[in-house]
């Protein structure tokens, strides 16, 4: 634990700031004199200094031997891993890097189909052909949950072939399923097991947290210390552990994809994020978690409103959660979260993680007040006075997204075919050719090479029209989508 305490990168990006060098490389700014005054002064000296690049002395991301190097190893040791690599490119590109190491074109991954929109990229670059497995859905609250081991061990039945497991863990709703048994599946057969742990760049570090997948054994995690670890936006980190994955593999994939001009903002708070997980992780979580259940509680004492909690632990698909994320159902009040969203925005300047058609999502951190917790929940508390007596128009939440589409070509064939634009309300049975998603938290209506279903268009339309983010398409109003152009024998 003692290492713990050190921060290699950082120190030294200090030391070297110190010295004043005098600096005839980039960035151009050179420690702020070139820049635009009112930026500087906003932003810092400090800051401005250790705005730097690759030179010797402060080592590579790309070939680390150096205090890069130390910073990984220590973080390695901290979230149970054997190898840890750090990243600029967010968690979206620890992601794509995850994927593309194991999987070349043609080869099967299963996959949730509330996955992030990065797997799906990923599976573009790559060339794989995703198997999906339906995650278990919470209808009271109109979410997914996570994927059953059952539901695993039968796709690999029907697809021996299979090259990777991909499991989200936790969800972005803070639930975790038994990851665990899902990897303990995957390694009987030698199947590496892939984790999206955008969410759950803490939970290593509490015992009253969901299992972590270094601590479940799986073999790569890409995992947001950005989110909520305390490090720069951003920033974060691919752990690895086990053999079934080449180290060397992944480092040369995430180089590819990586910017040769690696910013040490984001690399030095990765490094003193990691100190703060590792020495005071316990203490702070602990702390969160009981300001987040007495949240949780008093919010639940509110007419018409919902906070989720540990009564959702029902299945293999749902073992456990975070309790630090709130999860509020305003469904009974009869308004969207998205509503919600833009009220507690113009009348408490309140901004939360997410909104959708049933609920909307707050995250609790070390880095909240109890004021702040106050001021949420006496804004909720006006919210259920303000819009009680719409609490007729109950919303139901039972219908989530409709069946998974039929997947005709591979995404990425798809994505690079020959294209023509339809109309998107008579485009059923036509293979699309570019993603529909709703951003946050960015799960997949419509991938590259699905055949389009009507009730697919209908979700999406209800999505629009509720004033949620669809994203995706070209035609940002969705009047228009694009499809594979149909081949016709003369």
């Amino acid at each position: 634990m003692e290492e713990q305490f050190g921060t290699p990168l950082f120190t030294a990006l200090i030391k070297h700031a110190k010295k004043e060098p005098v600096q005839f490389h980039i960035p151009g700014h050179k420690k702020g004199n070139g820049m635009d005054p009112e930026f500087k002064k906003f932003i810092g000296r400090n800051t401005l200094s250790i705005d730097l690049i690759n030179i010797s002395p402060l080592d590579s991301l790309h070939l680390p031997q150096g205090i890069i190097k130390e910073s990984q190893e220590l973080a390695a040791k901290a979230f149970g891993a054997d190898y840890t690599f750090f990243s600029v490119q967010g968690t979206s590109g620890a992601i794509i890097a995850m994927i593309m190491s194991v999987c070349e074109p043609g080869d099967k991954i299963l996959v949730p189909r509330n996955v992030h929109k990065s797997i799906m990229s990923a599976i573009v670059f790559s060339g794989a052909i995703p198997i999906f497995i339906q995650p278990e859905v919470d209808s009271s609250f109109g979410i997914s949950h996570g994927i059953t081991p059952n539901s695993i061990d039968e796709a690999l039945v029907l697809h021996p072939d299979t090259k990777a497991v991909l499991v989200i863990n936790p969800t972005y709703y803070g639930v975790s399923g038994d990851l665990k048994k899902i990897v303990e599946i995957a390694h009987l057969r030698g199947i590496p097991v892939l984790v999206d742990e955008a969410h759950g760049a803490h939970i290593h570090f509490h015992q009253d947290l969901p299992l972590s997948a270094m601590a479940a054994g799986a073999d790569l995690a890409a995992t947001s210390v950005h989110k909520l670890g305390g490090s720069l936006t951003q920033s974060s980190i691919l752990n690895l552990r086990g053999n079934l994955v080449s180290p060397k593999r992944v480092q040369s994939v995430l180089s590819m994809l990586t910017t040769t001009s690696t910013s040490y903002l984001l690399l030095a708070s990765l490094d003193v994020a990691r100190k703060m997980l590792a020495t005071e992780g316990q203490t702070l979580l602990e702390e969160t978690i009981k300001k987040a259940e007495r949240t949780r509680a008093k919010i639940n004492e509110i007419e018409h409103l919902y906070c989720m909690g540990r009564e959702v632990l029902e299945s293999s698909a749902a073992i456990s959660m975070d309790p630090t994320k709130l999860l509020i159902s305003v469904k009974e009040l009869g308004i969207t979260g998205y509503e919600v969203e833009k009220w507690l925005r113009n009348r408490f300047k309140i901004e939360v993680e997410l909104s959708d058609l049933y609920n909307i999502l707050c995250i609790i951190t070390p880095g909240d007040s109890e004021k702040d917790l106050q001021i949420l929940v006496q804004a909720l508390t006006l919210l259920s006075q303000e819009f009680k007596n719409q609490a007729d128009r109950y919303i139901d939440s039972s219908v989530l997204l409709p069946e998974i589409p039929l997947l005709a070509l591979t995404p990425r064939d798809a994505f690079y075919a020959e294209i023509e634009v339809v109309d998107f309300e008579e485009s059923e049975g036509r293979i699309i050719a570019e993603f529909v998603m709703v951003y946050p938290p960015g799960i997949p209506i419509f991938i590259p090479g699905e055949i389009i279903t009507k009730e697919n268009i209908v979700y999406t339309q209800k999505n629009i029209g509720a004033g949620l983010p669809v994203q995706g398409a070209e035609d940002i109003e969705f009047k228009k989508i694009r499809v594979i152009k149909e081949q016709f024998d003369n």
